[in-house]
């Protein structure tokens, strides 16, 4: 009897299996008439909510236009306290330096991983002429990980950090008359690679009539010279009023102005943040002072997938197909190998071969105009052959 019992018993193992079915079963409802998939946003939701989302913000431009507080201001959080500013004697010959900063934020449940790549030095040195070139190629680096990451040479996929740049906050003066040449040259080479989006720093320190031209002046350089700056998407004729009213705002306030402030003050009562002046208090989230609450809203509250699927779709295929069309498709042989070995090998031929094309090329050179002068001598012997026969052949 107890043999029998034993028999139609499940094991202890069996037994934890099903147990932990039953405790991860969700009930869900359905009529006779509905297949089921109606719940697929839902397990969407709980995957992603599980995962949790990235994001990467970059922020470019000089020293001294408020990028750390702005930063600090947009996600709540200070992201700097430990940075110490150079003094000016060495910004004269400071070189562009990427630095990252980690941070995870949850709000009601929703966990981000957000990465800030910030860029002290740009536009600080006397000679600035190359200075965006450190910028693109941490970008370029971020697109060619995602690359080999994406073309499965050993990596496990499931522990694939993205690192790409999902946007660019390029902040512009207010002290000069709209973009630098260094501005221009910069974004000119961050459009195909990132979503920019310009800014006016320290917007606090101009009138409204001067930001009111700084802003047309700007926009005006970057419609001249063809600048793609990242375009907010027309509303669907299915939204609601107040968000197509949302977006033509965020339209019209480009580019931003920006006062950062992580300071509170209390006003009749009442905790605001902002800076406190003698001749008053500027509040960075009122829109009557400065553009801060609009950035902030379509960053991190409505337009923060629309700019990720941008990067995915648009910047990083561009990338990828001009890759593609440089390299040929991946040969058989290299499929096998880790992404580290064939890294390592790339990064081995491209050093071979920027030392050696110089020689290569005037090698190549020397030995065309050897041949050339050969050949030369030959014509001119076979023409001095033929001259001697004719002559010849006219006195017999």
């Amino acid at each position: 009897m107890a043999a029998a019992l034993e028999a139609g018993r499940p094991s202890g193992r069996q037994h934890r299996h099903r147990s932990i079915r039953r405790r991860k079963t969700v009930k869900i409802t359905l009529s006779l008439e509905e297949i089921g998939f109606s719940t697929l946003p839902d397990q969407v939701h709980r995957k992603s909510i599980k995962k949790g989302f990235d994001f990467t913000l970059m922020v470019v431009g000089e020293s001294g236009l408020g990028k750390s507080t702005v930063i600090s201001s947009l996600f709540l959080t200070d992201l700097y306290k430990d940075r110490i500013v150079p003094p000016a004697v060495e910004s004269v010959k400071r070189t562009v330096n990427i630095e990252k900063k980690l941070v995870e934020l949850e709000e009601k449940g929703v966990k981000l991983r957000l990465t800030i790549v910030d860029t002290p030095g740009f536009g600080d040195s006397v000679n600035n002429e190359h200075g965006w070139k450190a910028v693109t190629d941490y970008i370029d680096e971020q697109f060619n990980a995602w690359h080999h990451y994406e073309s499965g040479y050993g990596a496990d996929r499931k522990r694939i950090v993205d690192g790409r740049v999902h946007c660019c906050l390029y902040f512009v003066s207010p002290f000069g008359r709209g973009l630098r040449p260094i501005d221009i040259k910069c974004m000119k080479n961050l459009e195909d690679r990132v979503n920019i989006i310009p800014v006016i720093g320290k917007a606090d320190t101009l009138t409204k009539l001067e930001l009111a031209r700084l802003k047309q002046r700007v926009m005006e350089q970057i419609d001249e010279h063809k600048i793609r700056i990242y375009e907010v998407p027309e509303s669907e004729s299915d939204e609601e009023d107040d968000i197509r009213r949302l977006d033509r705002e965020i339209r019209a306030a480009l580019p931003f102005a920006l006062i950062g402030g992580n300071a509170t003050v209390e006003v009749n009562g009442k905790r605001i943040r902002g800076r406190l002046y003698p001749w008053g208090i500027v509040e960075i989230d009122n829109p009557d002072h400065c553009d801060f609450l609009k950035l902030r809203t379509m960053i991190c509250s409505t337009h923060m997938q629309d700019l990720k699927e941008v990067t995915e779709h648009v910047l990083y295929e561009s990338y990828r197909c001009k890759q593609l069309a440089y390299s040929g498709p991946v040969p058989q042989a290299e499929r096998g190998r880790t992404r580290h070995e064939v890294k390592a090998r790339e990064e081995t031929i491209t050093h071979t071969e920027n030392g050696h094309d110089t020689d290569n090329l005037l090698k190549q050179k020397e030995e065309e105009i050897r041949q050339m002068q050969q050949l030369l001598v030959r014509m001119q012997a076979q023409l001095t052959r033929k001259n001697s026969l004719s002559c010849t052949d006219t006195s017999v």
